[in-house]
């Protein structure tokens, strides 16, 4: 099949916010404890942007460890229920190719599940420019974790069906010398939860809100086939955490 270009999937989520924000994975605790260890401050009282912030499942857990957080996302329907979720934190529209940011304003600058949607030509040098030195970038996504037998077959499923491209997650940084070196973590974690909710997470990935018939098609298949192989009515599903983190050197 021919898949939706990038740009129509990164403009789809708005459309199934709610949705969104409550099917979609949190983020496990170690990776919070990993950014505070590798960038040498605490997330308590710093000063920190979310960009591409969603419905606010990242904002939140940054929030819950004492940051000062802001989010940052293009998308209306998107920070409609940011806002509904968290009326207390503030949400600000733009992205990360032009962040509505002061320079030398934050000790970290978050990108969960959302990086791979901006242009690294423009959004590594403007991370560069809203960050402090000694300010962190950190970049990270759930992914499913294809050591685990069920989640690698339905993703060759997947695959055989949509392509190498339905799960985009590009973690490619181009070389700067803006004072930006990543390392990089992985961590694993997982979720019991019922099939219906699993299939409602996947429902809200980009390429599920772009195909039309032939993604109810996929996910009415793959009810059919979970039930029989989990009679429990629940899957296990793991994920694989990719976890890149830079320290803006001083000038």
């Amino acid at each position: 099949m021919t898949r939706p270009s990038s740009e129509i999937r990164a403009r789809s989520f708005s459309r199934a916010a709610a949705r969104y924000g409550t099917y979609r994975p949190p983020y496990p605790a170690p990776l919070f404890d990993t950014l505070e260890q590798v960038s040498g401050r605490a997330l308590r009282d710093a000063r920190v942007a979310d960009v591409g912030a969603g419905t606010g499942i990242a904002t939140a857990q940054l929030r819950d460890r004492g940051a000062r957080v802001v989010g940052v996302e293009p998308g209306e329907g998107m920070a409609v229920e940011f806002r509904r979720r968290l009326p207390g934190v503030p949400v600000v529209r733009g992205d990360g190719n032009r962040l509505p940011l002061r320079d030398g304003s934050l000790d970290f600058l978050t990108y969960a599940q959302s990086f791979h949607w901006t242009d690294p030509a423009r959004s590594v040098p403007e991370a560069a420019r809203v960050l402090r030195p000694g300010g962190a970038l950190a970049l990270f996504w759930n992914e499913p974790d294809v050591s685990v037998p069920w989640i690698a077959e339905q993703n060759a499923r997947l695959t055989a069906r949509f392509g190498e491209g339905w799960y985009i997650a590009d973690h490619t940084v181009p070389d700067t010398d803006l004072g930006l070196g990543f390392s990089d973590h992985t961590l694993t974690w997982s979720r019991r939860i019922p099939i219906g909710t699993h299939l409602a997470k996947l429902s809200t990935h980009s390429l599920f809100l772009t195909v039309g018939p032939e993604g109810e098609e996929f996910l009415a298949a793959e009810r059919a086939l979970l039930a029989a192989r989990f009679p429990s009515g629940e899957v296990e599903e793991q994920y694989s955490v990719a976890l890149r983190i830079a320290v803006r050197r001083p000038d």
